[in-house]
């Protein structure tokens, strides 16, 4: 999956009905979301079992003349948003195929769930050098709080890893999806207190907050 950010929607023509139009032509799967932070942002997630999926179909979206419309042509990036990361497994999953190709896509593109909480993180150095027994025990406290949220309905997690795939060098990015925005902000905030964020992690961020104003997925 990868996400990326922009400015300037709106203000060279590039409006959120606009872009979705241009999507709907484009063929391809995605996510788009107005930027609640900036007045005229936006972000695009895509995805594609094939990588070379980023750079032959998603980056012909901003060239100018795309499908006669060149909507996406004069957004501006933001590159400190840009995440790329793929689906892993952690050996417990009941059916891997569903875990690694459908869930992340499923839980993107469900119209009841159109807000959305996107972030990269990347863990101390000391944290790979633990026991793995203690290790596990750190991402039990972890996971048990958004396992709570999920379990009463008020999230959904995409995680994604991320070694080696941005400038950054960051481990992880991390999406949390919601019918409503409170819920993934309290969500956040509970990791705030694990050991995992406390004392663990190097830094998180930045977080992009936006609404789904457009989804596809051709495979739900």
């Amino acid at each position: 999956m990868q996400f990326l950010a922009f400015g300037n929607s709106g203000i060279t023509g590039g409006d959120t009905v606009t872009l979705s139009a241009s999507l709907d032509k484009s063929g391809l799967n995605g996510v788009l979301y107005e930027d609640a932070n900036d007045p005229n942002g936006i972000g695009l997630l895509t995805w594609s079992e094939d990588p070379d999926f980023f750079v032959s179909k998603v980056r012909p979206l901003f060239a100018r003349g795309f499908r006669d419309t060149g909507a996406f042509s004069g957004l501006t990036l933001k590159p400190e948003y840009a995440m790329m990361g793929r689906t892993y497994a952690l050996g417990h999953e009941p059916n891997l195929e569903e875990w690694l190709l459908n869930r992340s896509p499923k839980s993107v593109t469900d119209p009841a769930w159109p807000w959305a909480v996107w972030y990269p993180l990347r863990r101390k150095g000391e944290f790979n050098a633990l026991p793995p027994e203690e290790q596990t025990a750190i991402l039990r406290e972890h996971g048990k709080i958004g396992h709570s949220f999920g379990e009463a309905g008020f999230a959904m997690d995409v995680r994604l890893a991320s070694f080696g795939m941005d400038k950054n060098d960051n481990d992880f990015v991390i999406g949390l999806i919601g019918k409503e925005l409170y819920p993934l902000s309290a969500c956040v905030q509970a990791m705030r207190k694990t050991r995992q964020t406390s004392t663990l992690m190097e830094h998180m961020g930045p977080f992009f907050i936006g609404k789904a104003v457009w989804q596809r997925n051709h495979q739900a």
